[in-house]
């Protein structure tokens, strides 16, 4: 009984306990992130199997022209010569396409998709394989072949015909070496060392999230057009030109080979070919899951500023409300992330805000009404609270100046809570002993 008498009538011992319910409720926070994220990752993994089966990230590498030759190791006298690869990029390329983009359902997830038409030409400048230190005749000419690299050969939807120096070839499924790209198709035109030659193609594929291309080219132009609306530039190149509007998007990019780290030809492995790109990612307008993630790292600055709210009414007021009532207020603001995170998952995040806040803000309210029977103190606790998930809200909105705004709105609220308590003694608070009544009307005589 002493103890409880001494927990009720003293305000430091009190304010210990609930910093200490302030430190314990960052666990079962820790635990809400770690929801979201088990959320997030099981969408992503719905919109990968979806991808799987339509065609996932498409990148376009090529053409590149390869011409086999003869390594010798143990110099020209080798009966067994080693077969190597020298390849030469095009001198321009140009691509001209659309993306025809759509969403697609699974359960309450959702996924992009795409069809994309591009218009490949270009030409390769007269050949001088000599050039890479290689004697001509050990060039094996006649097995040549040009490759375009596709990412996921899954989204082809169409034969892939390649006209080349007036020419019809039809190309092939697969690369003989993997010295520049994975996967792709191949056509083996009749190639000549000093001969300049053109090439244009058509390709019709399926892909999801985003569509990225290297700039093989000595000189690269891309042309792309489609009535998305929320494009991301992604890549080792922003376009020189676009052009963004609630129709969608056209952009267009030009990059020449000084842009690049890698040459027009060399012999042997290169894979910088094929991971320097550049090209457009298609995103949701939405990621609710990334921003219920953002919501849920502010989770201590609500509990803390919650609580603040409490012990300053009981501070300034001479009221008491009992650390189990902390921990009940404390949950009840922990709740409001899972209701955020349940309800974005079937409408928008802006709604989904709204709900789980007024339902969070009413049950706290009422319940301060029967912990502390006033409607005045109820009302600051209803209006500190709006406050506070409504400047939440505009934070989250405000993505590059949400430091600048969170970092006022604390200053402002250790300002006032600075101002609110300039005339209390604090030795006196901290103490045990008087009673809780003689701290208020000290409290208010001080005011």
């Amino acid at each position: 009984m002493i103890k409880m008498n001494n927990l009720k009538n003293s305000l430091g011992l009190r304010l210990l306990i609930i910093g200490g319910l302030s430190i314990i409720l960052l666990i079962p926070s820790f635990m809400i992130q770690e929801i979201i994220s088990e959320r997030e990752s099981r969408r992503d993994s719905v919109i990968g199997e979806i991808s799987e089966k339509w065609g996932q990230e498409q990148t376009i590498v090529g053409p590149v022209l390869t011409i086999p030759y003869r390594f010798y190791l143990a110099g020209r006298d080798d009966p067994d010569p080693i077969k190597r690869y020298a390849h030469f990029l095009p001198e321009k390329l140009n691509v001209n396409g659309s993306i025809a983009p759509e969403l697609r359902y699974r359960g309450i997830y959702e996924a992009v998709l795409y069809n994309s038409r591009l218009s490949v030409s270009g030409n390769f400048s007269p050949l001088t394989p000599g050039s890479l230190g290689i004697p001509l005749q050990d060039f094996m000419f006649d097995e040549a072949f040009v490759s375009v690299g596709i990412s996921d050969m899954t989204g082809i939807k169409e034969s892939i015909d390649v006209i080349w120096n007036e020419e019809l070839y039809m190309a092939e499924p697969g690369i003989e070496t993997t010295d520049v790209v994975s996967s792709g198709v191949t056509i083996s035109p009749g190639i000549e060392a000093g001969q300049a030659y053109s090439f244009s193609f058509g390709l019709n594929l399926n892909g999801s999230t985003g569509l990225l291309f290297s700039p093989v080219g000595e000189e690269t132009t891309v042309h792309m057009e489609s009535d998305w609306a929320n494009p991301s530039f992604a890549g080792s190149f922003l376009p020189a030109v676009r052009e963004v509007n609630d129709d969608g998007f056209q952009s267009e990019w030009k990059v020449l080979h000084l842009n690049r780290n890698f040459p027009q030809k060399w012999n042997g492995a290169n894979k910088e070919v094929a991971s320097t790109t550049f090209g457009v990612d298609l995103l949701l307008p939405v990621d609710e899951y990334q921003k219920t993630m953002r919501t849920a790292k502010y989770a201590i600055m609500f509990i803390a500023l919650t609580f603040l709210t409490f012990f300053m009414i009981e501070l300034l007021s001479g009221s008491t409300i009992h650390p189990v009532q902390y921990l009940l207020i404390g949950f009840a603001l922990l709740i409001f992330y899972t209701l955020l995170l349940s309800i974005s998952e079937y409408v928008v995040f802006g709604l989904a805000y709204l709900i789980a806040a007024a339902a969070i803000v009413s049950l706290i309210t009422v319940y301060s009404f029967s912990v502390l029977p006033d409607k005045r103190k109820t009302g600051i606790v209803f209006g500190v609270l709006t406050l506070l998930y409504g400047y939440l809200y505009i934070l989250l909105q405000l993505q590059d100046y949400a430091l600048l705004m969170g970092s006022i709105g604390l200053f402002t609220v250790l300002a006032c809570v600075m101002y609110l308590t300039r005339q209390i003694d604090w030795f006196e608070i901290m103490g045990s002993g008087e009673s809780q009544n003689a701290e208020g009307a000290s409290v208010k005589q001080r005011g």
